[in-house]
């Protein structure tokens, strides 16, 4: 029989076939179709996709799909982001080469992604460890360093002494490496470093263009880059070493200027280290201070530490006034000048300082209405705020921070104490990685030519093969021939730079290599690229917000400036999705259980957890992002295996808001199991008295077809408009409602279509939306079900039915009714309506009679198709 149950099992792969015979999603670039570029985040590598994978890309199938459907060219392609310590770090625990660890986690992954159904086109799959790819990435690093976009300069670092290696912040947990444990040290090393600075000011401007990101995205960046106006000046130094007669410093603050009770230097400043090559006690304190990380959350939290010079520091406004100057532990090098002034009344950081060493402390303002001095927590309010200035350069009185922020560098300047400056948070990109498992920096290293770049001809530098993974370190150090080579410019003995590149410069262009990976000589086909970027739709999580997007701004922007793009933002459309997450299981012993190992008893809203296999009972945790320490994670196979890919993405797309955490459940994914049952019974049901394809309708004088096409031509408006906004779940609401309205209006209809061919045509059409609109979310149920109403071709070769907009104009309209300003109903009448009748309708509702509670009515005002108020 053709109604019975969908078979997801033997229909997926079948389906699968058939697209990848037809070859119907890939991508032709000299197609004259307008383009439309979806992508989503590529996946590292890691051995198995996640359930987190698989709401990304069906969020973004979705996307194209539709598009394709309404007659875009559409780019949707896949790869890998493929090098990385996780490979290194396999290496050593099942002594295994990186790259076979990381192509046999991509051919597993490469299979879990096409059970799902993925409109994506493989035949530009590329992995970013692939010899052909960081080939063009070398190229690009030898391009923007004859730009003057790279330099090679001394940094301080955080550094693990047991891997031998620098560690990104991100990597130092509470002081330690992150994989050894070690207590991390920061040291000063030569590194390579990408120059994002030169940027600083129109990656912050351009964010205003931005208009399809999410606000949130855009703030976290404008932080980042952290623009900011304050005053530069000079302390002058009393009883400094030969060559410090003034000590330079910025500070965001100069309506603080006269709140200051010592200045404090990096243990990284110059007369820092000029101070410890004579003083021994100076020199400990400065390494350590070097013991702790770099990040700034870790120095915000620190124990403040510093060491008094002897030094003093005159202010700029007045060189009597002198203030103690300190070696600090909180102050960065690489912020400003590596100096601050210390205004303990308006500073945490300086606070603590101040009660840990005895110093006095200044109120420079108060709140309002309070006369009470700064004890244990700073003052720091916003500077729109109004406060009480008490004590700073102008007249004492109540004013904003930013006015008197204002005044206070008009008088600064005036007087010839400092000058205006504009400082900018954003650091240079250090890219320098001391592992193996990287793309190779192409610079060779001689003694007589000094930095000598990989001339193009000689590109890739390839990684060697043949490598130890016995020791800590770089391995790349330790080979025996691989970085010994002949200078490209004398033909001396050299050796190869042994760095690698950090792994987010793999992800900063790959989106521009997607759209000729065939160019074998260049990293771009111009034409090309400047044809299909930028990309349209952007996807991913919001835990790539800041450094991957902001890398990847400052890539094309290079790539612009050295001829590889002829644009300068790479995605016109970001959306963040949130996380998949999932209660947690705890048994007796305080271990935790997957979901796979529990059984579940629920009686009412009491919920009840055991072990499957012993019956033990297990607690019932927090509901948590999906990890495999907590052990909460489900698998997409098995979720596929049992229910179909169609039944996973309708749930992943249902549940919840697309931005926002979707809670995994079994009993969320049954439901969505019983409505792809739904659909196809209905569908099927239906297939045997539908007439054949093509037909025109004209249901004008037929109020059942007519009724029957304004709910299908409105369900196609509010789908497509949930698509378009990438509100999936509202568009899936949508959904459930339309075939609601089509189990109501067509239940008799199998007996009598064939009787009544007007009402059948307009089932044809109704049935035929139906199928196109669950195409994108459900493609290959969708598929059966077109085959089945008697399609020759595929669906996802159909093109998106036109709506009648005629259509979607209702003959009657909802008004809100207010009460005496309070809203008690609706109600609804003709679209024509005159005031009187509106006014009667009104009156006859119930709780209009009961808001009035026998009051008389003294008018009623109506705003025609908005609302009406009764005033009794």
């Amino acid at each position: 029989m053709i109604n019975e149950r969908y078979n997801a099992r033997e229909s997926e792969p079948r389906w699968q076939r058939q697209w990848d015979d037809h070859a119907i999603f890939a991508t032709k670039n000299d197609d004259p179709r307008p383009k439309y570029y979806v992508l989503e985040m590529f996946p590292y590598p890691s051995g198995r996709i996640h359930m987190g994978h698989v709401r990304n890309y069906t969020m973004g199938d979705v996307v194209a799909r539709t598009m394709r459907a309404r007659g875009y060219n559409v780019l949707h392609p896949m790869g890998w982001d493929a090098f990385g310590m996780p490979a290194e770090n396999a290496a050593m625990a099942n002594k295994v080469h990186p790259k076979s660890w990381t192509y046999a986690n991509i051919a597993t992954m490469k299979a879990q992604l096409k059970s799902m159904g993925l409109s994506l086109d493989w035949s530009r799959e590329f992995a970013t460890c692939d010899p052909g790819y960081y080939k063009h990435q070398q190229r690009m690093f030898v391009d923007f360093l004859a730009a003057g976009l790279v330099e090679r300069k001394q940094s301080k670092v955080n550094w693990d002494p047991v891997d031998n290696t620098v560690l990104a912040n991100e990597q130092v947990i509470d002081g330690r490496g992150w994989r050894s444990g070690a207590l991390v040290e920061q040291r000063e090393l030569t590194q390579w470093f990408f120059k994002i600075s030169k940027y600083s000011d129109d990656l912050l401007s351009a964010l205003d263009r931005l208009d399809r990101w999410p606000d949130k995205v855009r703030i976290m960046q404008r932080n980042w880059i952290g623009k900011s106006e304050g005053l530069r000046f000079n302390f002058g130094l009393v009883g400094a070493p030969e060559g410090f007669d003034t000590l330079p410093v910025f500070t965001t603050r100069p309506d603080t200027m006269y709140g200051p009770t010592f200045a404090a230097i990096s243990p990284d400043h110059p007369l820092a280290k000029a101070l410890a090559e004579t003083n021994p006690q100076i020199a400990a304190f400065n390494e350590q201070c070097r013991k702790m990380g770099t990040s700034q959350a870790e120095i915000d939290t620190a124990e403040k530490l510093g060491f008094d010079t002897g030094i003093k520091a005159a202010h700029p406004a007045d060189p009597s006034w002198h203030l103690p100057l300190y070696i600090a532990n909180f102050v960065l090098m690489d912020y400003g000048t590596g100096a601050i002034i210390g205004c303990p009344a308006h500073d945490q950081r300086d606070l603590d300082f101040a009660r840990k060493y005895g110093l006095p402390v200044i109120d420079v303002f108060k709140p309002l209405g309070s006369d009470e001095s700064v004890q244990d927590t700073a003052f720091v309010p916003a500077k729109t705020e109004t406060v009480q200035y008490v004590h700073w350069v102008g007249e004492p009185g109540v004013m904003t921070c930013e006015q008197a922020m204002a005044r206070s560098l008009e008088i600064f300047e005036r007087d010839g104490w400092g000058q205006r400056e504009i400082n900018f948070r954003l650091r240079d990109w250090g890219i320098s990685r001391q592992r193996y498992w990287g793309c190779p920096i192409p610079v060779i290293h001689c003694e007589v030519c000094g930095v000598v770049p990989v001339p193009i001809k000689d590109l890739p530098v390839q990684l060697p093969d043949d490598i130890e993974f016995d020791s800590p370190g770089n391995p790349l150090d330790r080979h025996p021939t691989w970085k010994h080579v002949a200078c490209p410019q004398c033909a001396g003995p050299a050796r190869r730079e042994t760095d690698t590149m950090d792994t987010f410069v793999d992800s900063s262009w790959y989106f521009s290599r997607f759209t000729d990976p065939w160019n074998t000589e260049e990293p771009t086909t111009r034409a090309v690229v400047d044809r299909m970027m930028p990309v349209d739709q952007y996807i991913g999580g919001v835990e790539h917000a800041i450094l991957h997007l902001l890398y990847s701004r400052f890539f094309t922007r290079a790539m612009q400036a050295t001829g590889h793009v002829g644009f300068d933002e790479p995605f016109r459309g970001m959306f963040t999705q949130g996380m998949v997450v999932h209660e947690t299981y705890k048994t007796l012993d305080g271990t935790f259980a997957s979901p796979a190992e529990i059984r579940i008893l629920a009686d009412g809203d009491n919920r009840q957890a055991s072990l499957l296999d012993s019956g033990q009972p297990v607690e019932i945790g927090p509901i948590e992002k999906m990890s495999k320490s907590k052990r909460n994670t489900v698998d997409p196979d098995d979720i596929i295996g049992s229910y179909g890919a169609d039944t996973a993405r309708w749930f992943m797309l249902s549940d919840s808001p697309p931005d926002r955490d979707v809670i995994w459940s079994e009993d969320g994914v049954k439901g969505a199991s019983r409505f792809v049952q739904r659909v196809w019974r209905l569908v099927s049901t239906l297939a045997p008295h539908l007439p054949a394809p093509g037909g025109k309708v004209d249901a004008a004088n037929h109020p059942a077809a007519q009724a029957l096409r304004v709910a299908a031509h409105r369900a196609l408006s509010d789908i497509l408009g949930g698509i378009d906004r990438l509100r999936f779940n509202t568009a899936v609401a949508k959904l459930y409602i339309y075939v609601g309205d089509l189990e109501t209006m067509l239940a008799n209809a199998p007996e009598g279509l064939a009787a009544d061919p007007v009402l059948a045509a307009a089932a044809r059409e109704a049935v035929d939306i139906l199928v196109l609109l669950i195409a994108p979310m459900m493609p290959h149920l969708a598929e059966e079900c077109w085959s089945t109403i008697g399609h020759s071709g595929l669906v996802s070769e159909a093109r998106w039915p036109e709506i009648e907009t005629g259509l979607l104009v209702s003959d009657s309209i909802t008004l809100p009714v207010q009460v005496n300003g309070k809203k008690r109903a609706e109600v609804t009448v003709a679209r024509d309506a005159q005031n009187p009748q509106i006014e009667a309708a009104v009156l006859a509702l119930d709780a209009v009679k009961q808001a009035l509670d026998g009051k008389p009515v003294r008018k009623i005002i109506i705003v025609p198709q908005r609302i009406v108020n009764v005033v009794g």
